[in-house]
């Protein structure tokens, strides 16, 4: 469908010389993934409006950064541009705008993508529009755009070259999302560019839809948080939640009692449990918590559970150049993320059924 027929009250405007037809995300084909609930609410929030309130305010205002967000769609078009409004400007000293702000694009489909560019605002601005790409021949291609990791997005419009086609994209590989339930690290702090955080990473290399609810700091394995995640008909969940647990006796309080809520809901769901990966600046503190979560899993295991698996977080950065892995002690980079997502990779493809 050209997108003259998707909305014939588009908005016309230019780049340079560019002539652009500007259409607004959430037409036609034109449709995010990576948000559970967007076609129930049609907002851009991880989380569905209804139940906001019925969480902490640290989840309230975190549920609208659009981490794991993402944008896939075919086109023959000569230009795409982007156009947003951010819910405010960059302001993390330790991530770079890129990651907390920034749209990456790539292109191709299934596990054969090729990143193009990132699309990064200027310095203290939260609205800015930028050429994401051109070719000098129409060809149909699909594009995969990934939404900020620590950022919200008010309005997103995307630019094409007059005339040309949309259309939805290949389905995934994996029919069901996957999701990830955890702390700052989950939500992608402090990646590059959001396809570098490691569920973003997973979910390119083994083409699923991914959902991301990562909470920085707040990720405390509330009842409310379990029962919306076992609402949802999913593939797969990774729990990776012990970092925002602020004791270890929350974090054992806790711990057993969301898994079997979820399991009690989805007899079937596979579920994967990790421990943390920065464990190398707090080895005991780490070690209490790596036993309580072991735990869980062994207890589980003894239920009869043979659908749930353990990640040993001391393993997700590999053994050399550990202390090369994040930026500050605890967040990693693209290195650690890399590495995580190596670590978890084949346990993931196992439970997914398909080939690491």
């Amino acid at each position: 469908m050209r997108i003259e027929e998707i909305d014939k009250n588009f908005v016309p405007a230019s780049i340079g010389e560019l002539q652009l037809h500007y259409l607004e995300v959430g037409a036609g084909p034109l449709m995010p993934g990576g948000l559970a609930w967007y076609e129930q609410d049609k907002q851009f929030c991880r989380l569905p409006q209804a139940a906001l309130s019925s969480l902490s305010e640290g989840v309230q205002g975190l549920a609208w950064h659009t981490a794991g967000a993402q944008l896939r769609f075919k086109s023959d078009c000569l230009h795409l541009a982007l156009q947003v409004e951010l819910r405010g400007p960059s302001n993390m000293p330790h991530m770079p705008a890129s990651g907390q702000s920034g749209f990456d694009l790539y292109l191709g489909s299934g596990r054969d993508k090729q990143y193009v560019k990132t699309a990064i605002p200027p310095y203290g601005a939260d609205k800015f529009e930028q050429l994401l790409f051109s070719q000098s021949q129409a060809e149909m291609q699909e594009f995969t755009l990934n939404f900020p990791l620590y950022n919200g997005v008010k309005q997103l419009r995307l630019g094409f070259s007059p005339g040309a086609e949309l259309c939805a994209p290949s389905p995934h590989a994996v029919k069901k999302p996957v999701l990830f339930y955890g702390s700052s690290i989950t939500q992608g702090g402090c990646a590059s560019r959001p396809g570098n955080a490691y569920p973003q990473l997973l979910a390119q290399q083994l083409d699923f839809q991914c959902l991301n609810l990562g909470f920085s700091g707040n990720a405390k394995g509330e009842p409310r948080m379990a029962e919306l995640i076992a609402g949802l008909d999913l593939a797969a969940l990774v729990l990776d939640y012990d970092h925002n647990a602020p004791t270890p006796e929350h974090l054992e309080q806790t711990h057993y009692p969301f898994y079997s809520l979820i399991r009690a809901r989805q007899p079937q769901l596979p579920i994967i449990m990790m421990s943390m990966p920065d464990v190398d600046l707090k080895l005991e503190a780490a070690n209490v918590r790596r036993y309580i979560i072991e735990q869980s899993y062994k207890k589980a295991v003894a239920e009869g559970d043979k659908n749930v698996y353990m990640i040993d977080g001391f393993k997700l950065f590999g053994k050399s150049y550990r202390d090369a892995c994040t930026v500050d002690g605890v967040h990693p980079n693209d290195l650690g993320f890399q590495r995580m997502a190596e670590c978890l990779q084949p346990c993931l493809a196992r439970v997914l059924r398909v080939e690491a």
